[in-house]
Parts: C-alpha cells; structure tokens; sequence
C-alpha cells in the first residue's frame, strides 16, 4: 500500500459565484460615464479644415471659444441655403452677434483666465475670404486679439 495513493475520492470543483459580477458591471459602467466627454455643440456647417505646413495644438482647450464658418449642412439648407454662415455655439448667428458671444464667453471663465481666453476659428477651405475678414475686423472691435485658426496637417 502506498501512503499517497491509497485514497481515490476526487474533490469536486466549487461553482463559480457570480454575485460579484454585478459590482464590476457598474464600476465599469460608472468610471465610462465619468471619463468620456461629450460634444457641447453640433456642427450645423460643413466644415473641411485647410492644410498647413506647421500646426500648433492648443494648450489649454477649456480656454478656447469656437466659430464655425462654412455652407449649413445638408438638413439645415433648405432653410439657411448653401452659402456661407456663421456658426456660434448651436446656432447660425450673423457678424454683429460675435460681440455678445465673446462677452457671455468672457463671463463664463475664471477672472484670472480671461486673459488667456483664445477664439478658434474653424473655417471650410472653400469660404471667401471676405466673410473671415468681417468676424476678424468684429473680434477686433471686442478686444478679443489672441486669434487661432483650425487647420489639418500638410503632408
């Protein structure tokens, strides 16, 4: 007779407890929610940046302000038609609505980061040039001067 091989009883294996499970599910389920950003604002123009020979990144996006300009897009021009507007946040504004939007953009940041406030402009390659000029001349009689443009990288 052997000393470790005399008992054949096999040992049977536990099931698995699934009453864990849950608990994972919405730990999973709670760190998405927090990490993932959602878009603030939809893009009602059509908008194919231009490319550049050196691009930038900006540093501090929470401090940036957007202005969208190209032709509406295909739900939007049967009602605006397909020339070139302007796009403020979620609606099409014109030139004169750029000083009330950079002043409730002003408001809407800390004291000490309004300085640093930065407009972004977000131009379709094919816009004439005219409809740029006007926002900039705009953005100029606000005081809003650190100006950025979007564009995609050369290749």
């Amino acid at each position: 007779m052997s000393k470790f091989g005399g008992n054949n009883n096999k040992k049977e294996v536990p099931a698995v407890t699934s009453s864990s499970l849950s608990d994972i599910v919405f730990m999973l389920l709670f760190f998405f929610m927090v990490t993932t950003q959602l878009r603030e604002t939809e893009n009602k123009v059509i908008v194919k940046l231009p490319q550049a020979s050196e691009v930038v990144k900006l540093e501090r996006k929470d401090l940036a302000s957007y202005i969208n300009i190209g032709s509406p897009t295909l739900g939007y021009q049967a009602q605006y038609g397909t020339d070139a507007r302007i796009q403020l946040n979620d609606s099409f504004k014109t030139v004169d609505d750029i000083r009330d939007f950079i002043a409730a953009e002003r408001d809407s940041k800390n004291e000490g980061d309004r300085q640093f406030m930065t407009v972004n402009i977000r131009a379709d390659q094919d816009v004439r040039m005219g409809i740029i000029t006007d926002v900039k001349q705009e953005l100029r009689r606000c005081s809003a001067l650190k100006i950025m443009y979007s564009a995609r990288k050369g290749e």
